[in-house]
């Protein structure tokens, strides 16, 4: 019988499983980097629309998703999903793209995390360290956390996410305080959001959501397969949305909406420290090491994230069942273990081409950060959209009581315009990347995504034909169904 992670009891529940979701998302992070960035790139106010426009095709996305997860527990969320609705060959695809997408991004927010703590260390302590040594801290923290208890993990992450939610709110309170133009609707009136921009701000603000399809990669390890993972999905969607949207109108109230597009684009992510420090320098130092620990947990949500799915292509053999193993304290143990290997090499080869570069200490910002997270969110919202249909075909063949909403219109409607938000991504790829010369990255990224969903087919068709028992069998595999809602696997 396969192997499934967390046999032991109580598992998660469900404040505990919304924490480690937007874990994911980095709400300070968010705060600090997305938002001034979105203000900056789009040159538009309507900033606030955009988490909401987003954070409302998420939530049309949810209802198919979760109401799936109730039947399929799994810790490779898409991965079954697509198998379930789409078939086997195109499952691996799923799979084998989500991978390099979990990875891409976990290895991407080493650049940031390194380059932001080791300018913390030498602005506050005069401790000089070079970016890469600075992230190997991370990576070493990560790496102990991966094969831990996930009830660890997530009670570190609960902790970090529960600051960095009381720093966003101290900091959206102060904007309030004093607004330089007054409190007004700016920002959030639709003349603001529909116009010149629109298409950019979208394909940025995708990016403050990513992780939030996480919640069902833990179903295997959750209290309530029936509900847990449903319940925390719709809570964490909905307060991110939200609270996204009301900390960017905030901070736009606090440096004046006629000011906040030219000082975003002045001063970039550093924005918001600049600005607390000219209204209290202790409170500005507290955000920016919570800005590092907000990396630090979306490093370890994502790395949680892809041992996963290691560990589920393993325990089917669509890779090595070496993968497929738990260890003890219930965490994939050679799945944790792989992805930090392979965030080494990663961190390695970017210390070294790193040297004497023209970009200087931005290097790992500019190259590792942006190149591998903004190719990411290209891959999870083609997941997102791959899903959406593989939820439609599922409820075809498994309608059960759920109603039409549920079965077809709002997957459907989700399906449309996530694969519009990928499309303005691949669009304004250039723009994403700072990509100003023609870059081949700007082909090359995307083309990684997409090149790792085609080697998928063809190891699910390698499969189908040279081993077509590891291939008929990985649906039921994959299938994890409980028929006790409280019982964990055994």
């Amino acid at each position: 019988m396969p192997q499934n992670l967390q046999q032991t009891r109580p598992g998660i529940g469900t404040t505990a499983l919304v924490f480690m979701i937007i874990a994911a998302s980095a709400p300070l992070t968010v705060l600090a980097g997305g938002v001034p960035t979105n203000f900056a790139v789009a040159g538009i106010l309507g900033v606030p629309l955009g988490y909401l426009a987003i954070g409302l095709i998420i939530l049309l996305f949810t209802v198919g998703y979760v109401a799936m997860s109730r039947s399929i527990s799994n810790a490779g969320a898409f991965y079954a999903y697509i198998t379930e609705g789409l078939g086997n060959r195109q499952g691996i695809a799923a799979a084998i793209l989500a991978l390099v997408s979990y990875n891409l991004m976990q290895c991407g927010l080493y650049g940031l995390f390194g380059f932001s703590l080791a300018a913390f260390l030498s602005t506050l302590f005069g401790i000089h360290i070079s970016w890469w040594v600075a992230a190997l801290l991370g990576w070493v923290c990560v790496g102990l956390l991966g094969v831990a208890s996930i009830d660890l993990s997530a009670k570190i992450l609960g902790l970090l996410v529960a600051l960095e939610f009381l720093v966003v709110i101290i900091v959206s309170a102060l904007a309030l305080t004093e607004p330089p133009e007054g409190i007004s609707s700016q920002t959030i009136e639709p003349q603001d959001f529909f116009t010149t921009g629109i298409g950019v701000l979208l394909a940025f603000s995708i990016a403050a959501f990513m992780g939030f399809e996480s919640g069902a990669i833990y179903s295997e390890e959750v209290k309530d397969r029936k509900r847990t993972v449903a319940r925390a999905t719709y809570i964490a969607v909905t307060l991110i949305a939200l609270f996204y949207a009301g900390t960017a109108w905030a901070f736009a109230m606090g440096v004046g909406p006629s000011a906040i597009i030219a000082q975003a684009q002045e001063y970039g992510p550093d924005l918001v420290f600049v600005w607390l420090a000219e209204r209290s320098p202790a409170l500005a130092h507290t955000a920016n090491a919570l800005f590092i620990t907000s990396l630090f947990a979306a490093l370890l949500a994502f790395h949680n994230a892809a041992a996963r799915y290691f560990f589920s292509l393993g325990r089917s053999r669509v890779l090595p069942g070496l993968l497929g193993r738990a260890s003890t304290s219930g965490s994939p143990l050679y799945g944790s273990a792989l992805q930090t290997v392979l965030a080494l090499l990663v961190l390695l080869i970017f210390a070294v081409l790193g040297q004497n570069s023209e970009h200087g200490e931005l290097y790992p910002v500019l190259t590792l950060f942006t190149w591998f997270t903004n190719a990411a969110a290209f891959g999870l919202v083609f997941l997102l959209t791959i899903t959406s249909v593989a939820v439609i075909c599922w409820f075809a063949h498994n309608p059960a009581d759920h109603s039409l909403w549920v079965r077809l219109i709002a997957p459907g409607v989700s399906a449309l315009a996530l694969a519009v938000v990928a499309f303005l991504i691949l669009w304004n790829f250039d723009i994403m990347i700072g990509s100003q010369d023609g870059s081949p990255l700007v082909y090359v990224m995307p083309a990684v995504i997409m090149g790792s969903g085609v080697l998928g087919l063809a190891w699910g068709h390698y499969l189908k034909h040279r081993r077509p028992d590891v291939y008929q069998a990985i649906r039921h595999l994959d299938h994890q169904e409980s028929t006790d809602p409280g019982s964990q696997p055994s």
